[in-house]
């Protein structure tokens, strides 16, 4: 099945490889948020403007590692929108380097406002997701 997705390319940096050059697990989960931001960015958005009271943490994040990435490796990572509730966006996000699957992973964020001691889940501004998924256009076909 076709799905549209926002598509993101970076090369692996050799302060985040180990000493025999291969990406360290950790990483891949800073992609995946460095990938969604670039999502935002591209739609006019911003996942935290200067003195926001609004913000958006992460409630759950996951990754499956199929294959590793090595120090230069160019690889794209491709985030979709796979569900939306009045709170909170699901993310599935691809990585990929020449056609070969790397892994793949989960994350679900929040809208929250910050208070002085805890956050407190708020619906999401109604011009969010539409202008989120207004920049997934790259189609590719479901793993």
């Amino acid at each position: 099945m076709a799905e549209t997705a926002f598509r993101y390319v970076r090369q692996v940096k050799f302060y985040e490889t180990d000493l025999a050059g291969v990406v360290h697990f950790s990483n891949y989960f800073r992609y995946m948020e460095e990938a969604e931001h670039a999502m935002w960015r591209a739609a006019g958005l911003t996942v935290d403007r200067a003195g926001a009271n609004l913000g958006w943490p992460r409630v759950s994040v996951t990754f499956d590692y199929k294959s590793p990435l090595f120090f230069e490796d160019e690889f794209e990572i491709l985030v979709r929108i796979a569900a939306v509730t009045a709170r909170t966006i699901q993310y599935t996000f691809m990585v990929s380097r020449g056609g070969k699957t790397i892994g793949a992973g989960s994350m679900t964020t929040a809208c929250a406002v910050r208070q002085p001691d805890a956050l407190r889940a708020v619906e999401i501004p109604d011009d969010v997701v539409p202008r989120l998924r207004s920049v997934c256009t790259v189609t590719s076909v479901e793993r």
